[in-house]
C-alpha cells in the first residue's frame, strides 16, 4: 500500500502573525470570527509584538508601509560617485590617517609623511571619489512581520541572518503545533528516515548573509568568517538539521523561484510515498525585504510604487500602501513579502501509531516547465498542465460532484497586470474543463505580500485555517474585477465565503514561477483524510488512534496558551548530542545511533534483480 503524506503540524511567522494555532489565518479573517477566537489571535498578536492595543495591532501586521526596523524608506544608504577638480591650479591637497591610504595609489597621487599617523596626500588633475549619500525609495510597502516582533531576541542568534532566524522560530513553531514530543518519534523512526527540505529561493541576502558579503568592500567594510556560509540557500534545511531535530535522513532544498515551497512539498511527500522516510518537515524562509532586492524587483517593474497607488485611487498624496496588492482587480505589480512556512508530514501508519492530529493530506504536486518561451520572464503553458493534473488528482479521490461542489483554488494572485490575466485563463480553463460553474478563488497575497520562496506555504496554512474555522479570506483589497480577468467560471470576490467547517473536501494550491517554475498541489481536508484512513486501518484502530490524540492534542493546546501568554521557548540545541564516528555501533547489517532506538539496515534491498544475476 502506498503511504499517505499525512500533515500533522505546522507553523512559521508571516505578516499575518504566527501560523500555529491557526493564529496567521484568524488575522486575515478576523472581522468574521466569533469573539473568542478574535480575542485569542490578538492576544497571540500582543504577546509576539509587546504591543497590547488591537488598533495598534491591526495597524502593523499585514501588508502596510514598510517600517524603520527594517530599514528607512526615506534615507536609504548609497555611495555616490563624484569627479573633484581643482579650485585653483591643477592640484588637490588633503591630509589622511596611514591607515586609511589605499594598498595601490592611484596615477597622480603623491604621499609625503606628516607624522606618525597621518600623511599629506597631493593629487595632480581630477579625483574620482564615493561620496557616502541616501536616497527615498519608489515602492514604501512590504508584507513585513508583525512590527515589534523579534525573532533573534528568542535564541542565542549569533548574527544569524533575518531568515535564519525565521526559520528557527517558523520551524520550532510547527513542533510546538505537533504536541508530539520529538524524542518519542525518534524512538519509533530510524535516523534515516527523517526528511528535511526547506530553503529559500533567494538564499540569505540580508548584510549577515550574501547580502553582507557582496558589499562589505564596496561599503568600506571587511568580509567576516559567517558571511559565505550562512548565504548557502539551503541553510534553513541544515538548521533545523543541526540545532532543531538532530536528524540524519534525507535533507536539502529545491529552488523553483516562486513555487520553490511546492518544490520542497513534491520531495517530502515523494519520500514518503516510496517509504525513504516516515517523518519529512518541508518549508521555506524568505527575508526579501532589502533595500537591494527591493531595488532590483522595481527596475524589472515588477512592484507597486507608490505613484502606481496613488494613480489607481486617483489621488495625490497617502498611497494606500494596506491596498498595494489587488490580486485580479486593476493593479499595477506585486508587494514583497518576508515568511517561515514549515509543515510536518507523516506516513499514515505513523501517525496513526502516535495519536498525531490530522490537519489534512497532500496527495500529489505536479510540476511543470513552460516549454519554449519568448523571454525568460514570459507566462507559458507549463501552469496549464500543473493546474490540469491536480484538480483531476482531486477528482479521482473526492469525485467529481465533491470537486465540482466542494473545493476551492488558492490562486498564485500576484497582483500584476500579466498575471491577473494568464492565471484568471488558467484557473478559469480548469474549472470549465471538470465542471465547475463558480470555482471559489482566494489570494491570500492580498494580505500577505509575495513572500518568493516561502508564498506557497502561506496558501497551504491558510488553507489548513479554512477547515479549521470554514471561512475561506476574500480578496480584502479589491472592490472590483479587472476586466480583461477571465472569470466565467470563477467566484472571485472581496467579501469572505462562509463554507463550514466541513464544507470544503479539498483545495487546489498554485504557484508560479519566473523562469518557468509551475507547481500544483492537491491537498484534502481533514474529514477526507480521517475517511481514507478508517477504510484502510479499520474502525478499531481509528477509535485507538482518537484516544491517543487526545494527549497530542492537550500538548498543542498547551504549547499554543504558553505562547499567546508570552512563555516562548524556541527549540534551539547549539551543541547539543554531537557525535562523531565512535559513537556509532555498526556491523554490515545495521548501524545503531545514539538517541534513536530503531536500527538503520544496511539490508538493502536489489530493486534490479531481474537485471543482475548476484549468483551465489
Amino acid at each position: 500500500m502506498r503511504p499517505l503524506p499525512v500533515i500533522t503540524g505546522f507553523g512559521g511567522v508571516n505578516a499575518a502573525g504566527r501560523s500555529g494555532g491557526h493564529h496567521g489565518y484568524r488575522r486575515m479573517v478576523i472581522d468574521a470570527l466569533p469573539a473568542p477566537l478574535a480575542a485569542a489571535t490578538w492576544q497571540d498578536l500582543a504577546a509576539l509584538t509587546g504591543q497590547q492595543d488591537r488598533d495598534w495591532l491591526a495597524a502593523n501586521s499585514l501588508v502596510r508601509k514598510i517600517g524603520p526596523e527594517l530599514f528607512d524608506t526615506e534615507q536609504v544608504p548609497m555611495n555616490r560617485r563624484l569627479r573633484l577638480q581643482p579650485g585653483q591650479g591643477s592640484e588637490q591637497v588633503f591630509v589622511l590617517k596611514n591607515m586609511m591610504l589605499p594598498e595601490v595609489l592611484p596615477a597622480g597621487w603623491q604621499v609625503k609623511p606628516l607624522d606618525d599617523k597621518h600623511s599629506v596626500v597631493t593629487v595632480q588633475g581630477d579625483l574620482e571619489v564615493l561620496l557616502p549619500d541616501t536616497r527615498s525609495v519608489t515602492v514604501r510597502s512590504a508584507g513585513q512581520l508583525p512590527t515589534g516582533f523579534q525573532p533573534d531576541a528568542l535564541y542565542a542568534s549569533r548574527n544569524h541572518p533575518r531568515g535564519i532566524q525565521m526559520t528557527v522560530y517558523g520551524a520550532s513553531d510547527a513542533l510546538g503545533v505537533l504536541g508530539i514530543d520529538w524524542e518519542a518519534i525518534r524512538a519509533r523512526v530510524p535516523a534515516d528516515q527523517v526528511s528535511v527540505y526547506a530553503g529559500s529561493g533567494m538564499s540569505q541576502l540580508d548584510p549577515n548573509g550574501n547580502g553582507g558579503m557582496m558589499t562589505a568592500r564596496l561599503m568600506g567594510k571587511k568580509v567576516t568568517s559567517k558571511h559565505c556560509p550562512f548565504g548557502f540557500a539551503e541553510m534553513p534545511a541544515d538548521f533545523i538539521n543541526a540545532y532543531l531535530l538532530g536528524s540524519l535522513g534525507n535533507t536539502g532544498t529545491s529552488m523553483g523561484a516562486c513555487a520553490s515551497f511546492l518544490y520542497n512539498l513534491r520531495m517530502g511527500i515523494a519520500d514518503i510515498q516510496s517509504g525513504r522516510a516516515r517523518v519529512a518537515i518541508v518549508g521555506n524562509s524568505e527575508a526579501p525585504i532589502t533595500p537591494e532586492v527591493m531595488e532590483g524587483y522595481a527596475a524589472m517593474g515588477a512592484l507597486a510604487t507608490d505613484q502606481d497607488l496613488l494613480e489607481l485611487d486617483g489621488r495625490t498624496e497617502n498611497p494606500d500602501h494596506r491596498r498595494a496588492c489587488r490580486p485580479f482587480s486593476t493593479n499595477r505589480g506585486f508587494t514583497i513579502a518576508e515568511s517561515a512556512q514549515f509543515i510536518v508530514l507523516m506516513d499514515d501508519a505513523l501517525a496513526m501509531e502516535m495519536g498525531a492530529t490530522i490537519y489534512g493530506a497532500v496527495s500529489d504536486v505536479f510540476v511543470n516547465a513552460d516549454g519554449f518561451k519568448k523571454s525568460i520572464s514570459a507566462p507559458g503553458v507549463g501552469n496549464y498542465l500543473t493546474m490540469f493534473k491536480a484538480t483531476a488528482a482531486a477528482r479521482a479521490l473526492i469525485g467529481e460532484k465533491a470537486l465540482r461542489e466542494r473545493s476551492f483554488v488558492q490562486a498564485h494572485g500576484t497582483g500584476t497586470p500579466q498575471n491577473r490575466v494568464t492565471e484568471s485563463h488558467i484557473l478559469n480553463e480548469t474549472a470549465r474543463l471538470f465542471g465547475i460553474e463558480q470555482w471559489v478563488v482566494s489570494a491570500v497575497k492580498s494580505y500577505l505580500g509575495h513572500s518568493i520562496g516561502a508564498a506557497a506555504g502561506d496558501q497551504v496554512v491558510a488553507t489548513l485555517g479554512v477547515w479549521a474555522h470554514g471561512i475561506i479570506p476574500g480578496i480584502s483589497t479589491i472592490d472590483h474585477v479587472a476586466d480583461d480577468v477571465h472569470a466565467s467560471h470563477l467566484k472571485i470576490q472581496s467579501n469572505h465565503h462562509a463554507v463550514g467547517e466541513q464544507g470544503i473536501d479539498a483545495a487546489i494550491i498554485n504557484a508560479k514561477g519566473f523562469g518557468g517554475n509551475n507547481a500544483s498541489a492537491c491537498v484534502l481536508a481533514p474529514q477526507v483524510v480521517k475517511t481514507m484512513l478508517a477504510k484502510r486501518h479499520g474502525a478499531a484502530a481509528m477509535k485507538q488512534w482518537q484516544q491517543r490524540n487526545e494527549t497530542v492534542s492537550a500538548a498543542s493546546a498547551a504549547y499554543d496558551d504558553n505562547m499567546r501568554n508570552g512563555r516562548v521557548a524556541l527549540r534551539y540545541l547549539f551543541d547539543h548530542g554531537v557525535l562523531d564516528g565512535d559513537n556509532l555501533q555498526y556491523d554490515a547489517h545495521g548501524v545503531q545511533v545514539p538517541g534513536y532506538e530503531q536500527r538503520i539496515s544496511l539490508d538493502i534491498p536489489n530493486a534490479y534483480n531481474d537485471m543482475i544475476d548476484q549468483g551465489e
